[in-house]
């Protein structure tokens, strides 16, 4: 139903209840919008923090690594420098079953979706040191992800 409202000019304006058709899908495609593109955040959101959980857990892999190869002693076979590289080899992450292969990590072990390689330097940076980093390599999604952490572990004498 149509109301005819008269303005102080003389004017006829006209009013009508409700919404016309036309505002009600525009309505509908602005709040359309709105929910997926909330829709799209939360699913980014929800990979993001997966993928930080993945790396939390590397982090805490390669911590408890270096904390139990801190607690061993100073000749302990998982201390030794297997294939003899040195400083060259702290980055290492190859690894065939033969410590010895040049180019490969010295120690390597698995935990899960995660591999754990540790490379040691003999009196690196100074005499009576030994360098120990530890890798942590993983796969998430078809991406390699990666977190290494180094530590020098003096000789007690």
């Amino acid at each position: 139903m149509k109301h005819l409202i008269l303005n102080g000019k003389g004017t006829v304006l006209n009013s009508s209840p409700g919404f016309s058709l036309l505002e009600v899908l525009v309505a509908i495609a602005i709040l359309s919008v709105g929910i997926l593109a909330t829709a799209s955040m939360q699913g980014a959101a929800t990979r993001s923090n997966v993928i930080a959980d993945t790396r939390t857990r590397a982090t805490t892999l390669a911590a408890d690594r270096i904390e139990k190869l801190v607690t061993l002693s100073w000749t302990d076979s998982l201390l030794a420098d297997a294939d003899g590289d040195g400083q060259a080899g702290l980055g290492e992450t190859d690894f065939d079953n033969d410590p010895s292969t040049q180019g490969d990590a010295d120690h390597s072990v698995t935990s899960g979706q995660y591999s754990i390689y540790w490379n040691v330097a003999d009196d690196f940076p100074i005499t009576n040191t030994k360098t120990i980093t530890v890798i942590v390599t993983w796969q998430f999604q078809g991406v390699q992800g990666k977190v290494s952490m180094e530590r020098v572990i003096p000789r007690i004498i």
